[in-house]
Order: structure tokens, then sequence, then C-alpha cells
């Protein structure tokens, strides 16, 4: 039975799995939960054991899994809702008021706690925050969409939106502008898209918080409002979701300081946070051992990402790199075991055509900085695949970058080919392209190259990760059997 408690939530007592974490005052009751949609800007009032805190955590974070797989791998309609309600019902069942399931408020609260604690576990850096944001709002999106129509509108109900309702008079005034922006929709709905308009419910809401509708011209914009009909209310309602979690996220970055001083949750967090991200890759060094100058050659050439075999090549071509390629390749390199004083023979050696003084003079500063020797002395990590597509593009003469995301089409196809490539194995990952699918199509890429694999692999995330995986290949004695992101059994 769920009880009230007083005691210091962070009290620094032996780790037991079983013991109670009290988030705050409070009990468990339909009131709580009216619907199964949430904006999660509640606390979770009740208590739970640790246990609890670590499996519903655990449990969600498949559902996550899930729901980036597919749509990396551009799941759509049907074949989607097979996936998502595979993985709901197994790791996170969450069903209706009208379904009359004896557990409906466990249900809910497990929902509600495994988003708190992913939150914690999620809210560190901004790239695990995007990440977390992701999902969490391709989830809701999943969930408002299968709601029924007086669900959803309780639901909203309950939320204090700040949208205007449009008056009988001011949408006669407008009407025309309002039909010539709802014939999409009115055609989805085999309607009209007079009679449409007329029997339509519309908001007044800021433009900026409706991009995706402005983007695809279904909306009328006056003095700055957009005109929302209640039928496109899910873009309104993701807008203020997202907003929301993004706020909380950072504010429980601030205080994540603190929840880390206690002794229980901190190896649970840990844990937790290295389901998803797997190896940690933040580190300075990620690679097991250490590496020659003289070995990078070959062992870019066999096992590096496109990105950097590209500024490998540029570099030997050039006998040079701009700063955006040198940051970029030469924490790679640092991350694959390249030591201080290896690094600066292999770019002394790269850069051949200017002396050994200069080469003091004006780069070897750079590279011993790289390691944590100079300036500041923060020992720096290689890039993610996040940062180098989020990072600034490459311009004329530089070489940094990914090439999924910034290579022109010819000049990308023409990689693709000078690697074996098939035609149709160059369409589809032409297409991935085309929809900014960028780190899939890499992972595609991957499994292309390698013949050696077995399946198919979870998204490549960073650069020294589809390293390790192809030299792990190529050591193997046997054919490894990958298991396939999507599977959720």
């Amino acid at each position: 039975m769920l009880k009230k408690h007083k005691a210091n939530r962070f009290a620094n007592t032996p780790f037991n799995k079983y013991q109670n974490i009290y988030i705050d005052n409070g009990v468990t009751d339909d009131s709580e939960y009216p619907t199964r949609l949430n904006f999660y800007d509640k606390r979770p009032t009740t208590e739970f054991t640790i246990e609890e805190f670590e499996l519903f955590a655990l449990d969600r974070l498949q559902v996550l899994k899930t729901i980036e797989a597919a749509m990396l791998r551009n799941k759509r309609g049907p074949e989607l809702k097979q996936h998502m309600d595979q993985a709901l019902e197994k790791y996170l069942p969450l069903h209706s008021n009208v379904s009359k399931a004896p557990n409906l408020m466990e249900e809910r609260r497990k929902d509600h706690f495994s988003h708190f604690v992913l939150r914690l576990a999620y809210c560190r850096s901004a790239e695990k925050r995007a990440w977390f944001i992701r999902q969490e709002c391709a989830l809701f999106k999943y969930r408002f969409e299968q709601e029924t129509a007086d669900e959803r509108a309780k639901f909203v109900s309950s939320l204090d939106l700040r949208w205007t309702l449009v008056t009988p008079e001011e949408k006669e005034r407008i009407k025309p502008q309002l039909e010539a922006c709802a014939k999409l929709k009115a055609r989805e709905k085999q309607q009209v898209a007079r009679d449409y308009v007329s029997k339509e419910t519309f908001f007044k809401v800021d433009f900026e918080k409706v991009p995706d509708l402005v983007a695809a011209r279904r909306v009328y914009i006056e003095g700055g409002q957009a005109y929302v009909a209640m039928a496109e209310q899910i873009s309104l309602v993701m807008d203020e979701f997202k907003a929301s979690l993004t706020s909380e996220l950072e504010a429980t970055a601030k205080i994540y300081a603190r929840m880390e001083e206690d002794s229980r949750l901190r190896p649970v967090l840990q844990n937790i946070e290295k389901q998803y991200f797997g190896k940690d890759y933040s580190g300075t060094t990620t690679v097991e051992g250490a590496i020659k100058a003289s070995d990078v050659d070959q062992l870019v050439h066999q096992h590096a990402p496109l990105c950097m075999s590209n500024l490998h090549s540029a570099l030997r071509a050039n006998k040079h790199l701009q700063h955006g390629g040198r940051l970029q390749y030469g924490l790679f390199l640092k991350s694959l075991g390249l030591r201080i004083d290896e690094a600066l023979f292999f770019w002394q050696q790269a850069f051949s055509n200017i002396t050994g003084d200069k080469f003091q003079k004006e780069y070897a500063y750079s590279i011993r900085h790289n390691y944590g020797l100079e300036g500041k002395r923060q020992d720096y990590a290689a890039y993610s695949c996040m940062k180098i597509i989020q990072g600034n593009p490459p311009s004329t003469g530089d070489h940094h970058g990914c090439p999924f995301r910034h290579f022109s089409k010819d000049n990308l196809e023409a990689r693709l080919y000078n690697a074996h490539l098939s035609s149709p194995q160059v369409i589809e990952v032409m297409k991935l392209v085309e929809n900014k699918h960028y780190q899939i199509a890499c992972t595609r890429y991957f499994e292309m190259t390698h013949p050696k694999l077995n399946g198919t692999i979870e998204p490549i995330q960073h650069p020294t990760q589809y390293y390790e995986l192809s030299k792990a290949l190529a050591e193997s004695n046997t054919t490894p059997s990958v298991r396939d992101p999507m599977d959720t059994d």
C-alpha cells in the first residue's frame, strides 16, 4: 500500500534495490491520471522502490529505442503501428479509459514515473536532451493520434493553453482565405473546402508555434497570427509539449548535481544512461590500445566512416587541412589511440609542403591544445555524428562535415559508386539522404560495405563506433549475428 513519508529524499543510506524512494507526499488515485495522455508537468507524488526506479526506466527506454529505429528506417502506416503496438504492449502498456483495464492506474503510474527517471538520466548534456526530446515527442504524438476524439478533447481542455478562439464574425471575414488553405485537409476528409471550413472550429496562435503547418501552407496568417483548424490541433499540442519538456529538462539539468549525491541513485542513473548510448564515446581515448602514425593510412582506409576517410583523402591530396577539418579528424584519430607524440609526427609528415619551424609555430600548438596540453587544458573528445551534422557546414576549401549531410548529390553518388555500391544500393542511400535521414544513410552504407555482416545494426551514433564495428567484423573468425534493432522480443 502506498503511504506518506516525510523522510529526506536524498538520505545517504546503504544501497538496497527494494528500498523506497520518496518523491513527495501523496497517493495515486483516479483524479491524478484522468486520461492516459500526460504532459508530465507534475512530479510523481508517491513512493516507489529502487527496483521499480530502474525497471520502469529500462522498459520505457525499450519503447523509445523502438521509436528511434522506426523513424530512422522510415517506417510508416500499418508497419509502424505494428512495431509500436508490439513494444508498447510488452514494455509500457497504457490502456484508455474505455478499455476498463483492471490495472489502469498502475499503468499510468509506471508511465509517469518512467518518464521522470529517464528525464534525470538524459538531462546532463544538450545532445542527450535532444535525443530524449525527439523520442518523447514521437511517443506522445503516436499516443495522441491513437486516442479517441472525446479523450483528446478532455485532455486538451485540461491544459492551460493560450489559444484564442476565432469568433464567427472573424471567421466569416476571412472565409475565402481559410478555404484556400483548407483544400488539402478537406480532400483528406472527402469534403469540399467550403463545407469543411463552415463546420470547423478555428483558433488563433502565434505563427511560430506551428512551423510545420506554415511550411505546408495549411494555415492562413494575418498580423503574425496563424488561423489553425481544430483538426490540426496535434501541431499545437505537440509544440506545447515540446516547449514544456525542453524547459523542464533544462531545469532538471541544473539540479542534477544534488540528485547525483544520492548514493542509491547514482549507479542506477549511470546504468540507465549507458543502456541507450552503449559505450561512452565522450572520453578522450575510447578505443583500447594505441596506434602509431604509420598505422593511420591502413586503418582509415579499411575501417573509417566516409566522413573521416574523406578528410584523410583530402589531407593526403592537398598536404593540408583547414582548421575545421584538422579539429574533426585530429580528435577522431585521438579517440583511436593516437598519442600526442605520434599525432605531432603524423601531422608534421602530412603537412610536408611546409618547414618544420613553420609547423611548430602555426600548427603544433593547436594539436597539443586538443590533447589538453595548452590553453585551458581541456582534454577534448571526438565529435559525435550529431555534432558533425549540426555543426558549421564546410565552405570552399573545407572538407569537414558529414558527406551524407553536406556533399552535393553528384559528389555523394560518385563516392558511393567508388565504394562499389550497386545502383539499387546507391538509390536507397540517396533516398535516405533526400529524406534527411543522414545517420541511417551512414548505417546502411556500413551494412552495404561490410559483407561479413549478418543482419542489421543499430544506427551509427559516432564515427568511433563505426570504426570499432568495422574492425571487430574484420577480426572476427565467424560471421556475427547482429540483432535487428526493430526486434523487441
